[in-house]
């Protein structure tokens, strides 16, 4: 378990915009490019190439985004 000196450090940083970890290897521009040229049909080895991105990494991208995009237009999954 981190020391309490640790956590009150990790909340200043966060306060001040610092998160840390790794940045995304495939940002919301480079989504957003990819998303067009699948929805062109273009194959994703090509998208990732052009892209410099990994085809597993691009895969696993747009997996999550639709995954994303099903839950959030299913209507009244959050209702009791």
């Amino acid at each position: 378990m981190p020391s309490e000196r640790t956590l009150i450090g990790l909340d200043t940083a966060a306060a001040n915009g610092n998160h840390g970890g790794r940045p995304l290897a495939v940002d919301g521009d480079m989504l957003a490019v990819a998303l067009r040229r699948r929805d062109a049909n273009e194959p994703v080895t090509s998208i990732a190439r052009r892209l410099g991105v990994g085809r597993s990494t691009l895969y696993r991208t747009l997996a999550a985004y639709d995954e994303a995009a099903a839950t959030m237009s299913s209507p009244g999954q959050h209702e009791k």
